[in-house]
């Protein structure tokens, strides 16, 4: 048994407002937290019409004024996009607002296209070069003050907000291992390097401060439904989405559609199936089995869920499914 948390993208879902995806994302943080999930985390992506949480840690605020017990974060913020200085004060703040609460999950992607990532950060190239640097600022600054610091994060300092580092390759694998961090892995859209990454990381880890042996979380896709057939139908709207990312055609969350997939080309298709190939769809019976031999291969230390449904009662249905598997450790506030 292993935590399960979720990753929500504040959907914007065709037919609705962002008013509306904000007000669903509160809604489901509360029924992760009432069915024991550890963590309820939100991702930085900007300029995509079917994603609300561009202002990532402003979301976050809103779920933690919404929720008691369960860890709220990012999964993740992109650190290259920002001052490491801004970061330390953004999330000093929500440490303040929700003691012992708050993780922050940190990316080296724009989470987003060139041209927006061009608006967001004013040189592109040195914010990813110096991304390791960028790290070992961002924790100094939610540490504990040296004597005489100038700079300081009010809020921020000593607030020590417990840092995770997100990737999808080896260099993120490699780099958490150096700087001792726990490492999630997104596997729910990027899973060709998985378990290269959680070896490369485990094998050259070295103990910090902040963690004294490797800790690993993995992502996976999820719709649970009462069967296979409903979760399969409510499955078309992730892959109408992927399509459209790979069209590079912007539009809100679209509504589950068979005969929108059945239009997909081969090449689309292929795509899909290979990025999202640890994508956990169907009745709880099938998930159980499927996600079992997953979690046993990776053997992860806790488990995240991204769960692309359009229609919110189906959504929180899914939360609940899911928090039914045998798997599942419940989280103890």
């Amino acid at each position: 048994m292993i935590p399960f948390s979720i990753l929500d993208l504040s959907q914007i879902a065709e037919g609705s407002s962002i008013s509306d995806a904000l007000a669903n994302s509160a809604k489901m943080a509360q029924g992760a937290e009432a069915a024991g999930y550890k963590r309820y985390w939100l991702a930085e992506h900007h300029g995509m019409p079917g994603i609300a949480s561009a202002a990532t840690a402003i979301v976050i605020a809103h779920v933690g004024a919404a929720t008691k017990t369960i860890r709220i974060g990012s999964g993740g913020i992109m650190l290259p996009n920002h001052s490491p200085l801004v970061i330390a004060e953004q999330f000093g703040t929500l440490e303040a607002l929700n003691p012992g609460r708050v993780d922050l999950g940190i990316g080296r992607a724009p989470g987003t296209d060139m041209m927006t990532a061009r608006a967001l950060r004013r040189n592109m190239d040195a914010g990813v070069e110096s991304f390791p640097n960028d790290i070992l600022e961002l924790q100094h600054l939610l540490g504990v003050p040296d004597e005489g610091q100038r700079i300081l994060a009010v809020p921020g300092a000593n607030s020590q907000v417990p840092i995770w580092l997100l990737g999808s390759s080896l260099y993120s694998a490699q780099l958490a291992a150096q700087l001792g961090l726990p490492y999630a892995f997104a596997s729910h859209f990027a899973p060709e390097l998985l378990f290269d990454a959680l070896q490369l990381y485990r094998q050259h880890f070295r103990p910090s401060k902040a963690l004294t042996k490797p800790k690993t979380m993995v992502g996976v896709m999820g719709v649970a439904a009462d069967s296979d057939a409903e979760a399969e139908y409510l499955y078309t709207s992730m892959q109408q989405s992927f399509a459209n990312l790979r069209r590079n055609v912007r539009t809100p969350f679209p509504r589950p559609s068979y005969d929108a997939v059945a239009a997909l080309t081969p090449e689309e298709n292929t795509m899909i199936d290979h990025m999202l190939r640890y994508a956990m769809v169907g009745s709880p019976a099938t998930i159980e089995k499927r996600l079992g031999s997953f979690l046993e291969q990776t053997q992860a230390d806790e488990l995240i869920i991204s769960m692309p449904i359009h229609d919110i009662a189906a959504r929180l249905k899914s939360v609940e499914l899911f928090a039914g598997l045998p798997m599942m450790q419940k989280a103890l506030f």
